[in-house]
C-alpha cells in the first residue's frame, strides 16, 4: 500500500495540488484502500465486486459525514479511479448527498441579547466580528491587524477556504470599540493577530467555539449555536434588509469556483455600499 500511496502522491504533485489538499486526499485514499483490503476487495480492478464495494463504502460514509466531506470523498475517489487508474467504474455513481437542513439562525433580538450578556470586552468583540463580517472561525483566528482597513471599513481575508482571498465588511461601531481594546491590550502584549493569546499566538477554533457556546448559554438561547451560526445569521439578516444575494455570496466566499463564474463580478466599491447588520441593530 505504501508504494501505491507514494505513486498517488506523486501524481497529485504533478497535477499541481496544494500540500493541504494532497494530505487530505491521501488520508481518504488510505482509508478507502484499508477498507477494501478488510473486505477482500481488489480496489485496483474494474469489476462488479469493486463497483459494489464502492456503493457500499459511500453509503456508509453518508451516515456519518457532512455533505462537504461526502463530496470531497467522492472527488477523491474520482481522482483515484479516473485520473490515477484510468478506470470508468464511477461513471454511473453520483456524488452522495445527505438531506439538506436549515442552519440555526438567530433573530435580531437574540443577537442583541447574546452581545449584552457578554461582559468581557474581548469576547464580545469576537462575537460581534463573527456576526458582522461573516468570517469562518478559522478565518477569524488567522486574521491579522494589517488586514484591517479602518478607512474603508473592510478586512482582507488572505487564503480563505479554497485558498481564495476576499474582502469582508466591518462595522463602524465595531472598529471604534476594537481600536480602544487594541490600544489597551497592546500596552501589555504585542501581536500581529486581531485576537491573540497572552503569548501573542492566535486563538484556536476550539477557544472561539467555547466563547460562543458560553455566551449563548448566558443569553438563554436554546438553539445549537456555533461560530458558523453567526455567519449564517449575518447572511440571513442581510437578505432580510434587501441586500443582493450575489453580493452576500461574495462576502461569505462560500461559492465554488465553478459557481462564482456564473455570477457577475462584484467590485470592492460595491462591497463598501453594503450596510453592516451590526450597525443596524
Amino acid at each position: 500500500m505504501l508504494e501505491d500511496l507514494q505513486k498517488i502522491k506523486n501524481e497529485l504533485i504533478i497535477r499541481g495540488y496544494t500540500q493541504r489538499t494532497i494530505d487530505q486526499y491521501l488520508i481518504y485514499i488510505r482509508d478507502y484502500i484499508l477498507n477494501a483490503s478488510r473486505n477482500s476487495v481488489s480496489w485496483k480492478l474494474d469489476n462488479q465486486q469493486t463497483h459494489d464495494f464502492l456503493v457500499q463504502y459511500l453509503a456508509q460514509k453518508k451516515q456519518t459525514l457532512k455533505n462537504t466531506s461526502l463530496s470531497l470523498i467522492y472527488f477523491v475517489l474520482k481522482f483515484l479511479y479516473e485520473d490515477y487508474l484510468k478506470s470508468h467504474i464511477l461513471d454511473d455513481l453520483k456524488s452522495p448527498k445527505k438531506e439538506k437542513y436549515l442552519p440555526n439562525v438567530l433573530t435580531k433580538e437574540e443577537v442583541k441579547t447574546l452581545f449584552d450578556v457578554t461582559k468581557d470586552t474581548r469576547d464580545r468583540l469576537i462575537l460581534e466580528l463573527l456576526y458582522s463580517s461573516g468570517l469562518r472561525v478559522s478565518e477569524l483566528c488567522s486574521l491579522k491587524t494589517d488586514s484591517l482597513n479602518v478607512t474603508e471599513e473592510t478586512a482582507k481575508v488572505v487564503s480563505g477556504k479554497g485558498n481564495k482571498d476576499r474582502i469582508v465588511i466591518l462595522s463602524k461601531n465595531w472598529l471604534a470599540q476594537y481600536e480602544k481594546y487594541k490600544e489597551k491590550y497592546n500596552k501589555k502584549h504585542n501581536s500581529e493577530y486581531v485576537f491573540a493569546k497572552l503569548n501573542g499566538k492566535p486563538f484556536s477554533s476550539d477557544t472561539i467555539q467555547r466563547i460562543v457556546k458560553e455566551s449563548a448559554k448566558l443569553a438563554g438561547i436554546k438553539k445549537h449555536i456555533s461560530p458558523h451560526s453567526l455567519r449564517h445569521t449575518m447572511a440571513t439578516h442581510l437578505l432580510e434588509q434587501g441586500e443582493n444575494l450575489r453580493t452576500i455570496q461574495t462576502l461569505l466566499g462560500h461559492a465554488s469556483i465553478a459557481t462564482t463564474q456564473i455570477y457577475t463580478k462584484i467590485s470592492t466599491e460595491d462591497l463598501k455600499k453594503v450596510k453592516n447588520p451590526l450597525d443596524k441593530l
